[in-house]
């Protein structure tokens, strides 16, 4: 049969008989954290051996291209053209990771080992990039895949892109990517990352919020000194630090300089929000209502506005505290922010404001080696009412339309720089421990992306939107 029931059917028997789950497992067993120069070898052997081989599998020319700013992530290129004439579809994963923080997850398990694991709520896969991202753009190419094989064509062509440094901010994609336009030019992105905001249902994002990662430092001398002899007489810098912070951001997490937050919530942003109810799952923190910017819903806090976050404070020795006035204070914060704000103008302002205030010597510096900027389709674009529809009729379930995930992704590289609507669909939910031990997917929901992304690409060979 050559019917995108039989496509769906084919992708569903795949991962019922545990084809995917043991794919999975041997993309997580591959070591990808981005950050620790060790495993640069492995990131090169995720994208040369897993996936060349499997897309060489579906019909695809495929390439290695290096990372003019970051050797050890180079870039993997697949491309599937069936007619030059017909419109092209870009799909995007990353394959590295966050570090596998060996020895804090539960029962000892290793982060480079798929664990599956049965709770009171359900069968979980644990392992290190399972959420983030392996199973997600895994879950794209196995449909792809399906498709192919049941209609013995897609329709349309296909670049495929993963990079190995999302985790740190992707760096260099931006310059590959205008370097390479032509190469690029596609006609419609969907592509899969991040969590569902609710297991109940599927959604689509739109875009992206964007992230600048920031660090504080404030140096008074060389070495601590004895608290009983000098406390009273030398500056603590922990205590100047801190009181220099907040004054950009409440005990409450309300940011207090309007240069670093909107001016307001557009109307076209906040109708789209009115349908979304943000709730903590079973297994999520408790919210608290009275964080964050006053008189908004919890869908525009996370959705619609700005957010600065203290990430990490460091003075003396955390491990071995002495009695001792500290000689140096460090906090890494990050603000995450909509399109309606400019990042460019951040740094200056923060360094202008601490001067203004009186707090003296404090250096403010990025902390990452690139920025990922916010953006945002139209959700008035024609490919937006697309996707739901056809996810609708896969799932049967109503599909929930989010301007941008709240999250940071490179969507600014392929919505402003090659230039295509982007459509995200994620396959994770916001319990998943993503960025932390105990990293895991739901199988339900990867069941159903697999399903649903079968359809969507099935659809398109009958027309983009």
């Amino acid at each position: 049969m050559t019917t995108r029931e039989a496509a769906i059917a084919a992708a569903s028997r795949y991962f019922d008989d545990g084809g995917f789950r043991d794919d999975l497992a041997k993309r997580v067993a591959v070591r990808t954290s981005s950050r620790e120069e060790q495993h640069q070898g492995e990131l090169l052997r995720y994208l040369d051996v897993l996936n060349r081989t499997r897309f060489e599998a579906m019909g695809f020319v495929v390439e290695i291209h290096p990372n003019g700013l970051l050797e050890r992530a180079p870039f993997l290129i697949a491309r599937r053209i069936e007619d030059p004439v017909l419109p092209t579809l870009f799909c995007y994963g990353h394959g590295d990771t966050v570090p596998g923080e060996e020895g804090q997850w539960n029962e000892e398990r290793d982060p480079w080992t798929l664990a599956v694991a049965r709770t009171s709520s359900g069968e979980r896969w644990y392992g290190r990039g399972t959420a983030d991202n392996k199973a997600q753009h895994a879950i794209n190419m196995e449909a792809l895949r399906h498709v192919i094989e049941t209609r013995g064509k897609l329709g349309y062509n296909v670049t495929f892109l993963i990079e190995m440094a999302e985790e740190m901010g992707s760096p260099g994609l931006a310059e590959f990517c205008r370097e390479n336009r032509d190469m690029l030019a596609a006609d419609l992105l969907i592509a899969s990352d991040g969590p569902r905001f609710s297991t109940d249902g599927p959604d689509i994002k739109l875009g992206t919020r964007g992230g600048l990662n920031l660090r504080f430092r404030l140096e008074y001398r060389e070495g601590a000194h004895h608290s009983g002899n000098w406390g009273g007489l030398l500056a603590n810098p922990a205590i100047v630090l801190m009181h220099a912070l907040t004054t950009l951001v409440s005990r409450n997490g309300e940011i207090l300089h309007p240069g670093l937050k909107p001016d307001n919530i557009k109307n076209s942003v906040r109708d789209a929000l009115a349908s979304v109810t943000v709730v903590s799952g079973q297994d999520d923190p408790e919210i608290n209502p009275w964080w964050g910017e006053p008189g908004l819903s919890g869908a525009e806090k996370v959705f619609g506005w700005n957010t600065f976050e203290v990430l990490s404070f460091i003075t003396g020795d955390p491990e071995k505290p002495q009695n001792a006035v500290p000689a140096f204070a460090e906090a890494v914060c990050q603000i995450r922010f909509v399109v309606d704000t400019d990042p460019d103008t951040f740094l200056p302002l923060i360094r202008k404001h601490l001067e203004d205030e009186g707090f003296e010597g404090i250096s403010v510096e990025p902390a990452r080696m690139s920025m990922l900027r916010a953006s945002r389709l139209d959700p008035e674009h024609p490919a937006v009412a697309w996707a739901a529809a056809s996810i609708e009729q896969t799932t049967g379930k109503p599909v929930t339309v989010i301007p941008n995930a709240g999250g940071s992704l490179p969507n600014d590289i392929f919505l402003n720089i090659i230039g295509m609507p982007t459509i995200w669909v994620p396959h994770s939910y916001t319990g998943c421990s993503q960025h932390a031990p105990n990293e895991h997917v739901l199988p339900h929901l990867m069941k159903e992306g697999l399903e649903m992304m079968t359809g969507l690409f099935w659809d398109l060979g009958e027309g983009f939107p």
